[in-house]
C-alpha cells in the first residue's frame, strides 16, 4: 500500500482486487469517468446558455448558426457518455439505483431537447413547417441546460456517495480481519488470515489513493496522506510483530509491541473514516488554533483592521490576542534544547511587542477622539512598528526551529543508537539494551520537542498536519523499537525477534528522511519559494528516453509560437498575457525536461508541473471567457468554440495525472506530454485570436 507523509501525497498503489459481481475498483474507476465527463459537459452547458443570450434584432451569419448547432450537438453526446457511466453505477448500487437512474433520464431529457432546438438546419424549411428551435424557444433551451446541470450534479453527488460507503464497507472488511489477527494462536493460521488482510488493505488502498487525489481541500488530503502512510508502514510492521508474538508467546515485551501496531493501525483507520464522511470527534481542536504563525498573522490582520476602522476592534480583545500568542511561544523558549542566543532575543522581541500595542493604544484612544492629520499619520506609523517587530519575530522562530532540526537531523544521520541497539539484542546485553534505549528515549524526545517547533513555523496548515504525524510517528516508533529491541535481548537466537527490529529500525530511518525533506519544505515556503526537488530521473531504456525526446521538441517549438503571440500584446500586464505567459515557461520546463535538462529532475517534478500548468491553463479559459462578455455575438461565438477545445484537455490532463499507471513511467510521461503539447497548440490559437479580437474592440 503505498502512500506518502508529505501534503502532495500520491495515490494507493496496486490493483485492487474484486470481490464478487461488484468490484471495487471498477466501482472507483467509473467515479473517475464521471468525473471526466462532467468536467467535459459543465463547460459545454455554461456555453449554451451564453449562446442563447443573443440580441432577437441581430441577424445571425451562417457561421454564427453552424457553431449553435455544433455546440448543441457536443453537448448531447457528452450527455449520452455521462449518462452510460452512470446507469453503470446504478446498476453496481441497488440501493441507489432508481435514483441515479431518473437523474440519468432527465439528463438525457435535457442533452436532446438542446441538441433539437440548436439543430439550425430546419431554418432552411418553409415557415409553415412549424419547427421550433433555439431562436423560438430560448425558455425551452435554458430549461433545458438548467435541468441538465440539476441532473449532472444529482448524479455526481449519488456516485459520491457510493465511494464513501465503499471506503466504510472496505475498512470495516479490515477491521473484521484485524481482530481475527489479533486471536489468531497457530502461525499456519495466522499466514492464511494474514494473506486476506494484505488483500484487503490493498482494496483499501485503491480506494482512498483515488478519494486523496481527488480531494480539493489540501488540509484535507495532508491528513488522509498521513493516515495512508501509517497504515503502509504499519502493514509491515503487523507482519513481523504478529509472527514474534507467535514465536515467544510468553515475551510480554513481543505482545507488546505487537499490540501498539494494532493500535494505531486502527486509529489510522478512524480517521481515514472521518476525512470521507467529514465527521469530526467530539472536542477536536483545530490544529492551526496552536500554531504560533498562524496567530501572528491573525494578529496583524487585527491591527492592520484599524486603518479603515478604528472602532472593529477592542483594546481588551487585541491585548488578549497578544498575550496568548506570546504564551504560545513559550514551547520555544522553555525548550532545554533552545540556545541561549535564541531564547533571550525571542524575549526580547516579546517584551517589545507588549510595549508597542500599549503604544498604538494610546495612539488609538487619540485617533478615536481627534481626526487630524498627524494622528493618523502617527496611527500608521505606530501599526507598521509592530507589524515590523512582528516580522523579526517570525524570523527568529524560524531561524530557532529550523536551526535545531537541522543540528538534530546531522547528529543523528548515522543512527549510531539504532545499530547499537541491535548488536546489544544479537549478543543478550541487557545492560547495554538499558543504556542504548536511555539514548533512544533521549533523542526520540527532542525529535518530538523539534517537530512541535517546526509545527509553529511550518506555515502551512498541510506542512502543519505533516509535522504533528512526524511527531507522533518518532513518539510512538520509538517505544516500539525499545520493546522490539527488548524481546531480541531476551531472545538474542531468533532471527524473526531480529527481522521485527529491523523493521521498526528502518520505519525510524524513513521517518529521518521525511523530516529532512520536510524541513526544507518549511524553509521553502518561509523563504516564499517552492521546494527543490533532489534526485535525477532517467527513463529506464534509451528508445525511450529518445521517443520523449521527440515528443519533446515539437513543445519547445509550440513555446516560441506562444512567445511570439505574446510579444505581440502592448499591455503585457494583461491578465490572459499573463497566464498564457506562465503556461509557456512550464510547457518550456517540460520540453527541457525531454531532453535530460532543466529545473524539473525526477518524476514528481514533472507531475507536480504538470498540475500546476492543468490549474494555469483553466485560469487562463475563465479569464478569457470573462472577455468573451465584452464581445458581439459573432466574435463571441467563435472564441467559446477555441475556450470549449482548450478546457477538456486541461481537464484530460487532470485525469491522466491522478490515474495510477504502477511500473509504466514511460506510458505516464508519454501521455502527459503529448496532451500538454495539444494544449499548447490551441493556447497559441486562443492567444492570437484574443489579440485581434481586443484590436477590433
Amino acid at each position: 500500500m503505498a502512500a506518502s507523509p508529505s501534503p502532495a501525497g500520491g495515490g494507493g498503489a496496486g490493483a485492487a482486487h474484486g470481490s464478487g459481481p461488484s468490484s471495487f475498483a471498477f466501482d472507483s474507476g467509473l467515479e473517475i469517468k464521471t468525473r471526466s465527463v462532467e468536467q467535459t459537459l459543465l463547460p459545454l452547458v455554461s456555453q449554451i446558455t451564453t449562446l442563447i443570450n443573443h440580441k432577437d434584432n441581430t441577424k445571425k451569419s451562417d457561421k454564427t448558426l453552424q457553431a449553435i448547432q455544433r455546440v448543441g450537438q457536443a453537448v448531447n453526446l457528452a450527455v449520452g457518455r455521462f449518462v452510460k457511466v452512470g446507469e453503470a453505477i446504478a446498476n453496481e448500487n441497488w440501493d441507489l439505483k432508481e435514483e441515479i437512474n431518473i437523474a440519468c433520464i432527465e439528463a438525457k431529457q435535457a442533452g436532446e431537447t438542446i441538441a433539437a432546438l440548436t439543430d439550425v438546419s430546419s431554418l432552411n424549411r418553409p415557415e409553415s413547417d412549424g419547427q421550433i428551435t433555439i431562436f423560438t424557444d430560448k425558455t425551452g433551451v435554458i430549461k433545458a441546460a438548467r435541468l441538465l446541470l440539476s441532473s449532472v450534479t444529482r448524479v455526481l453527488l449519488l456516485a459520491d456517495r457510493v465511494v464513501i460507503k465503499q471506503i466504510i464497507r472496505s475498512r470495516n472488511k479490515v477491521l473484521a480481519t484485524m481482530e481475527r489477527l489479533e486471536k489468531v494462536n497457530s502461525f499456519q493460521e495466522f499466514v492464511q488470515i494474514f494473506s486476506q488482510f494484505g488483500n484487503e488493505m490493498v482494496e483499501f488502498a485503491h480506494l482512498t489513493g483515488d478519494r486523496q487525489n481527488d480531494l480539493k481541500d489540501e488540509k484535507k488530503k495532508a491528513k488522509m496522506a498521513a493516515a495512508r502512510s501509517v497504515l503502509e508502514k504499519c502493514t509491515m510492521m503487523l507482519l513481523t510483530a504478529s509472527k514474534t508474538c507467535l514465536r515467544h508467546p510468553n515475551c510480554e515485551s513481543a505482545h507488546k509491541n505487537k499490540e501498539g501496531v494494532f493500535d494505531r493501525m486502527k486509529v489510522a483507520l478512524d480517521k481515514v473514516i472521518e476525512i470521507v464522511t467529514e465527521c469530526k470527534p467530539n472536542g477536536e481542536s483545530d490544529i492551526s488554533s496552536i500554531s504560533v504563525f498562524t496567530g501572528i498573522k491573525e494578529f496583524k490582520m487585527n491591527i492592520e483592521t484599524l486603518r479603515e476602522n478604528l472602532c472593529f476592534q477592542s483594546k481588551e480583545t487585541l491585548s488578549a490576542m497578544l498575550e496568548a500568542l506570546l504564551e504560545r511561544m513559550e514551547d520555544f523558549t522553555d525548550c532545554a534544547y533552545t540556545s541561549h542566543e535564541h531564547r533571550e532575543r525571542i524575549l526580547e522581541l516579546s517584551a517589545q511587542a507588549r510595549m508597542e500595542l500599549q503604544q498604538l493604544v494610546s495612539v488609538w484612544i487619540q485617533a478615536q477622539s481627534r481626526k487630524t492629520k498627524s494622528i493618523a499619520e502617527e496611527l500608521e506609523l505606530t501599526i507598521l512598528k509592530i507589524s515590523h517587530n512582528l516580522n523579526e519575530l517570525k524570523k527568529e522562530l524560524h531561524s530557532t526551529a529550523a536551526q535545531l532540526a537541522a543540528d538534530l537531523l546531522k547528529y543523528h544521520a548515522d543512527h549510531v543508537v539504532l545499530k547499537a541497539l541491535k548488536l546489544t539484542g544479537v549478543e543478550g546485553n541487557l545492560e547495554g539494551l538499558a543504556e542504548y534505549a536511555c539514548k533512544l528515549s533521549e533523542q526520540k524526545e527532542r525529535l518530538v520537542e523539534t517537530c512541535r517547533l517546526l509545527r509553529h513555523v511550518s506555515g502551512t496548515e498541510p506542512l502543519e498536519i505533516t509535522c504533528l504525524h512526524a511527531e507522533e510517528t518518532f513518539q510512538v516508533t520509538g517505544q516500539q523499537i525499545i520493546s522490539a529491541a527488548e524481546t531480541l535481548t531476551l531472545h538474542p537466537s531468533s532471527k524473526i525477534a531480529k527481522e521485527n527490529l529491523d523493521v521498526f529500525c528502518e520505519a525510524w530511518e524513513s521517518q529521518i528522511s521525511d523530516m529532512s525533506t520536510l524541513l526544507r519544505e518549511i524553509n521553502d515556503v518561509f523563504e516564499g519559494r517552492r521546494g527543490e526537488k533532489y534526485g535525477y530521473l532517467s527513463l529506464p531504456k534509451p528508445m525511450e528516453q529518445a521517443k520523449i525526446a521527440k515528443l519533446g521538441l515539437r513543445l519547445g517549438l509550440l513555446t516560441s509560437d506562444a512567445n511570439c503571440e505574446i510579444e505581440k500584446w502592448e499591455d503585457q500586464e494583461n491578465e490572459m498575457v499573463l497566464y498564457g505567459r506562465n503556461m509557456s515557461s512550464m510547457a518550456y520546463s517540460l520540453y527541457l525536461f525531454t531532453r535530460g535538462e532543466g529545473p524539473l529532475k525526477t518524476y514528481q517534478d514533472l507531475i507536480h508541473q504538470l498540475e500546476v500548468f492543468a490549474e494555469e491553463g483553466l485560469k487562463l479559459a475563465s479569464s478569457v471567457q470573462a472577455f468573451s462578455q465584452q464581445l458581439k455575438d459573432d466574435d463571441k461565438l467563435m472564441l467559446l468554440l477555441e475556450i470549449n477545445k482548450f478546457v477538456p484537455l486541461c481537464h484530460q490532463l487532470q485525469t491522466i495525472i491522478k490515474t495510477p499507471l504502477q511500473n509504466q513511467v514511460f506510458l505516464k510521461v508519454d501521455k502527459c506530454i503529448t496532451k500538454a503539447r495539444s494544449m499548447m497548440a490551441v493556447l497559441v490559437q486562443l492567444l492570437s485570436l484574443c489579440y485581434k479580437l481586443l484590436k477590433k474592440l
